[in-house]
């Protein structure tokens, strides 16, 4: 049964106040283990420790031969005893006046302290090894533990792994790998003005966008996205699309539109009836004013506006932190930068401002950006051609072109 919402306070809350609301209490979800070619991106749930010492062994660095470096002489030639490629190590000891073939990564001989690379070695007529330059002591040979130990702590929990990572918890040899849980989003659009993509809209009707655009950047944050397709303007299938989502485990709930306080914005409404304990609503920004949060039973609820660039800008304001909070990684926010604008700005009202932009140029290592000339929130295309956001604070002066801003960097 639907009610009414029950809002907390009705005045414009700072986006900082909302951030920090939005983030008390959130534990992070339980930690899982996969295989090492499935962590790729995947956040690291506990510290990962090396189990052997890289290189286990002292080891040849280039092709050459293992040497005493005592023994080397430019007119004194070496005996060959044996070889070592990578792989299989010489079995004997090389003595004083002895050398052997090596080949990179191979083990150093016991009896051997340098490796003379095969460039700067002659082949002496009686089959010996004459140096033709010597190398200092020690040379071309990696010291066993050069790179780890076994017991070294490399990898630490809240680290998003990539290529880098999983080459060296390959090399500290992990087959497998604990990460948390992909954060369960479900998604859904509402309002009868909206259709799929590919459908003919009627001519009162647009093509829905912001939906697609949540689950890509769900993926991108390392979640799973449950798309829960678009609800018409009645209560009772938002409510019965919320529980859905509840029902299937969703960590969180984000709803595109209908979360204002117009005749036909009824998300609020519809939550409410199910169980809706409402966090807050309405924030102090531009784009994405009519912003909302709150829990349905296990469930944490993100009402994000229905225009698009609304959507977007709140979802890297609110839902990127909010995952990543999930994901027990430590930095919850994209860092604001400094940055020169290349146009003038007015003055701002009270409501913070993102202001969609591109970077131009580059002065004194900063960038120098420019903001883009139309900025209604409806306008997708603005948005994909930019590279940042301009952070406008409340009551911001007029800036000239030149001046310091701070920016938030796209993609």
């Amino acid at each position: 049964m639907a009610g009414a919402p029950t809002s907390p306070k009705s005045e414009l809350l700072a986006i900082a106040d909302a951030q920090a609301r939005l983030l008390d209490g959130v534990a992070p979800v339980e930690a899982e283990t996969v295989a090492l070619a499935e962590a790729n991106r995947r956040v690291l749930a506990e510290d990962l420790v090396a189990t052997r010492t890289q290189p286990p062994f002292a080891a040849s660095a280039m092709d050459g031969y293992a040497v005493r470096h005592a023994d080397l002489a430019l007119d004194v030639a070496l005996r060959l005893v044996g070889e070592a490629p990578a792989g299989r190590a010489f079995a004997g000891t090389v003595d004083a006046g002895e050398c052997v073939r090596i080949f990179t990564g191979a083990p150093l001989p016991a009896g051997a302290d340098t490796v003379l690379i095969q460039e700067d070695a002659a082949v002496a007529a009686d089959g010996g090894i004459r140096p033709t330059e010597i190398p200092a002591p020690g040379r071309n040979v990696r010291a066993a533990g050069l790179d780890f130990a076994a017991g070294d702590r490399l990898l630490r929990a809240g680290q998003r792994l990539d290529y880098r990572a999983l080459a060296l918890a390959a090399a500290m040899n992990h087959a497998t790998i604990p990460v948390r849980r992909r954060p369960r989003v479900a998604i859904l659009a509402t309002g009868d003005e909206l259709v799929e993509p590919g459908a003919t809209p009627r001519p009162d009707q647009i093509v829905a966008s912001n939906a697609h655009a949540i689950a890509a950047l769900v993926e991108d944050l390392g979640g799973t996205p449950l798309p829960l397709g678009i609800a018409p303007d009645r209560a009772d299938v938002i409510a019965a699309r919320a529980v859905a989502a509840v029902e299937a485990r969703a960590d969180v709930l984000v709803t595109l539109g209908g979360a204002s306080v117009g005749d036909h914005d009824l998300v609020q409404r519809a939550l409410a009836g199910e169980g809706l304990q409402l966090g807050f609503w309405k924030i102090a920004m531009r784009p994405g004013k009519p912003l909302m949060s709150g829990r349905l039973g296990p469930t944490r609820v993100l009402g994000l506006p229905g225009n698009p660039v609304s959507s977007l800008v709140t979802a890297i304001l609110f839902l990127k932190p909010l995952l990543r909070a999930l994901l027990a990684e430590p930095t919850l926010f994209d860092p604001e930068r400094e940055a020169i604008l290349a146009g003038d700005l007015k003055p701002n009202d009270r409501r913070q401002d993102y202001l969609r932009a591109r970077i131009v140029d580059w002065r004194d290592g900063l960038p120098v950006v420019e903001p883009l000339a139309l900025q209604d929130s409806s306008m997708l295309s603005s948005f994909a051609a930019a590279d940042c956001l301009i952070v406008r604070p409340p009551n911001a002066p007029a800036l000239a072109a030149g001046a310091g801003c701070r920016i938030v960097l796209l993609g």
